[in-house]
């Protein structure tokens, strides 16, 4: 069984997929960029800004599914420049203090509206 899950706490999906995918005490979010979830359009000038939009998208998304960020378990992470990883990193931290999850971090070539930052998640209920 997999649930579909929909929330308006996050951005509308811009492509054939779904925001998250409910399944076997999981939570699979896809890979979010900083778009405003009222507006549908990409927010934050910098790495700083565009990080703490995708976490908050994150977030509201696993709220809505009954989920959230302490229960989060692996995170990937893409950047358009790994000369940002710092200052991605400092924000994300905000927002994982303790017990962080797994991560693993690229540089892509690309991301979906030209974004800085794009991340996924793996959660558990």
């Amino acid at each position: 069984m997999r649930d579909v899950i929909l929330t308006d706490r996050g951005p509308k999906p811009i492509g054939p997929y779904s925001q998250a995918i409910r399944t076997n005490g999981f939570l699979y979010l896809s890979g979010q960029v900083a778009l405003d979830p009222k507006t549908g359009e990409m927010t934050g000038a910098d790495i700083r800004q565009q990080t703490d939009r995708v976490l908050e998208n994150v977030k509201g998304i696993l709220e809505a599914a009954g989920s959230n960020l302490h229960h989060v378990v692996k995170t990937t992470v893409f950047l358009k420049d790994m000369n940002e990883f710092a200052a991605m990193n400092e924000v994300y931290g905000k927002y994982f203090a303790s017990a962080p999850p797994a991560r693993s971090t690229v540089q892509v070539s690309r991301l979906p509206k030209d974004a800085l930052v794009e991340i996924e998640v793996i959660a558990g209920l």
